[in-house]
């Protein structure tokens, strides 16, 4: 047999071979993917919600952009609802394929616990329950450490404090906004996520001041606002914990009733990885405009006059308390 014959005899099995090769990865190697079970319209509550299921092919880095979102092992596509609701394209970008999958986040009004907070504003993640507490906490600490002189104008009495920490806590950490503290101060990394103040459905209006569930009519009808007195974030802001000391976290409120006094309601926040201070104002003292306090404590559990003393036994003390947005969803 001739070497030409040998030659069209080995191209006529290895043709074959190399054109099944080429198949073979065009209908299995070549990257592709697409979504099913896709769910288009969902509630716009700052929840993770499934939006489908992600079927892929060959191999390629999968990228995701337009809405915060991750794949699960099992394929499951979930996203971060925004709190307000508009229309939102995802884009899975999976080496030459791209899907846009265009959500509709409609407007809820969902109250889990029947508290007034609607869940948009209630924080779902552990991670952004931390980020809250910390920049809480931080603000308070930077409240006490800044001199009176340089302390904002709007910081009067107990509540002012919680309001401003609190306000601070959800807004955009950048640069703009550091430079409107009072003073330098070590600040902690990671912010909420989930939103940013005032970019909810209710604006600047943080605070519920009345009472009731939530509905679609508190957005107009005067159910929340700026401004609440430290009884009403008491009351409508904030949920029971214990009145075990103990049972204190970073960021939570100890909350008091002295009848005696002209201003009946007093908070203090709890500072300290350690949970091991307190942060508050005094309010006005005598015809002084009163000042910001950081106690130990352990100095507070010992304080002369017993009413301040944030034990079980004392009626004076309501108890420990957290914010309402803290309130960890239902399992």
């Amino acid at each position: 047999m001739s070497r030409a014959s040998q030659g069209r005899i080995i191209l006529l099995v290895i043709a074959p071979l190399l054109l099944g090769t080429v198949a073979v990865w065009f209908v299995h190697g070549r990257p592709h993917i697409r979504l099913t079970q896709e769910q288009r319209n969902l509630p716009a509550d700052g929840r993770e919600h499934r939006v489908g299921q992600l079927v892929r092919r060959g191999s390629a880095e999968l990228q995701i952009g337009g809405v915060p979102a991750r794949v699960l092992d099992d394929g499951a596509v979930m996203v971060q609802a925004p709190v307000l609701p508009g229309q939102r394209t995802l884009q899975l970008t999976y080496g030459p394929r791209r899907v846009d999958v265009g959500v509709d986040f409609t407007s809820d009004a969902t109250d889990l616990f029947g508290d007034g907070t609607p869940e948009y504003l209630r924080l779902h993640s552990s991670v952004d329950r931390a980020a809250f507490r910390r920049w809480f906490s931080s603000l308070a600490d930077l409240a006490a450490a800044t001199p009176p002189q340089k302390l904002p104008a709007e910081i009067n009495d107990c509540a002012a404090l919680l309001r401003w920490c609190y306000r601070g806590a959800l807004h955009a950490h950048n640069e703009a906004w550091q430079e409107t503290l009072p003073i330098e101060f070590a600040l902690p990394s990671g912010s909420v996520s989930q939103y940013v103040y005032p970019l909810t459905p209710l604006g600047a209006n943080l605070f519920r001041v009345r009472d009731g569930a939530y509905s679609p009519v508190d957005l107009t009808n005067g159910g929340f606002a700026q401004f609440a007195d430290a009884k009403t974030l008491w009351q409508r802001n904030t949920f029971f914990v214990s009145r075990d000391l103990r049972a204190a976290r970073e960021g939570d409120l100890l909350f008091y009733r002295q009848l005696e006094q002209n201003s009946p309601y007093h908070s203090m926040i709890v500072t300290g990885s350690k949970r091991d201070w307190v942060v508050y104002h005094t309010g006005p003292i005598g015809s002084g405009p009163g000042e910001i306090r950081r106690v130990a404590l352990e100095d507070l559990l010992e304080h002369p006059d017993p009413r301040w003393r944030p034990v079980s036994h004392n009626t004076n003390f309501l108890g420990v308390y957290r914010w309402s947005i803290l309130r960890e969803d239902p399992q």
